[in-house]
């Protein structure tokens, strides 16, 4: 059966960023990189937030970016889904899609979470071209214009009033007549003056523009679930604001999650309740969800599988 000191589980920046630095380290660590190599920055055709890069740079080119020079320096980077990782104690044992089998002296899970979508083909059709889980990440492309938020959370309500202050517009999109987010995040919604609340309706279609691989949004069919009425509002940014889902399925009851499933990690540390196995990224981390804070908490796990070795 195959050994390494440190096995890595996913290829985002998270994922990444500790096979350089656990390869630095001299861990030579093997990566599998799952059903999505390079995570949720390869739905993102432009990334304008990482430092490093002052005229932005295309999302998956930035991971490909990352995983050469993870290579560069010794991490064996492998197509591959984990599928069961026995945390019983170490070596941890991981069985691999492909029948492959390993021990693992440590393992940094870097799998990441999923963005929920409303499930539209118009909605696919437009990822990257005005359709995004992320205000934070791609807000900015839309400062002095309309855009709408759909959802009804305290992430929905966070994503509205953090895109007020960049926007002509914004558009709250509620399939109810009341929104699910806390009292505070509801008074900021109702006193930002730019903020329009479009209750009981829901999202039919979402229109716009392609020419070539070019496409632009311009606008989304409403329906009003209690008239069934329809109708159109012109906007040119669309954020899906429903939640996001963390990839920890295969370690249910191995590894300590909150309540939603995000692993849990010790306070300042990326360290699980099994001595030996990391969480890093967005699989441990549901309130920033960025490509630099993933990528530092992947600093933080191969530092810390290092010093669990040693």
């Amino acid at each position: 059966m195959e050994k390494t000191k440190c096995l890595i589980i996913g290829a985002g920046p998270a994922g990444y960023t500790a096979a350089i630095y656990a390869s630095r380290a001299d861990l030579k660590p093997v990566l599998y990189q799952g059903m999505e190599p390079g995570g949720q920055l390869t739905t993102t055709t432009e990334v304008d937030n990482f430092p490093g890069y002052p005229e932005g740079i295309d999302g998956p080119k930035m991971m490909e970016d990352l995983q050469k020079q993870a290579e560069r320096f010794g991490a064996d980077i492998r197509w591959g889904v984990v599928t069961e990782l026995d945390t019983t104690e170490p070596p941890f044992k991981a069985k691999i899609d492909d029948g492959t089998e390993l021990l693992a002296e440590t393992v940094i899970i870097a799998t990441g979470a999923t963005a929920k979508y409303l499930g539209l083909e118009s909605e696919t059709k437009f990822k990257g071209g005005g359709v995004s889980a992320c205000a934070t990440c791609d807000g900015f492309f839309y400062k002095g214009k309309d855009v709408a938020v759909v959802g009804g959370g305290d992430t929905a309500a966070e994503e509205a009033t953090y895109l007020a202050n960049l926007c002509r517009k914004v558009y709250l999109i509620h399939r109810r007549d009341e929104l699910r987010a806390s009292k505070a995040m509801q008074n900021k919604v109702f006193n930002t003056h730019n903020i329009e609340v479009l209750w009981n309706h829901e999202v039919k279609e979402i229109v716009g523009t392609e020419h070539g691989f070019t496409k632009a949004l311009n606008g989304v069919i409403l329906v009003n679930n209690k008239t069934g009425e329809e109708k159109k509002i012109d906007i040119e940014g669309f954020f899906v604001a429903i939640g996001h889902k963390p990839n920890t399925e295969i370690f249910v009851g191995k590894l300590d999650m909150d309540e939603t499933g995000y692993l849990k990690t010790k306070p300042d540390s990326t360290a699980t309740n099994v001595p030996g196995v990391f969480a890093a990224g967005d699989v441990q981390d549901k309130y920033f969800r960025q490509a630099i804070t993933a990528a530092g908490t992947g600093c933080m796990a191969a530092i810390e599988a290092e010093r669990f070795l040693s």
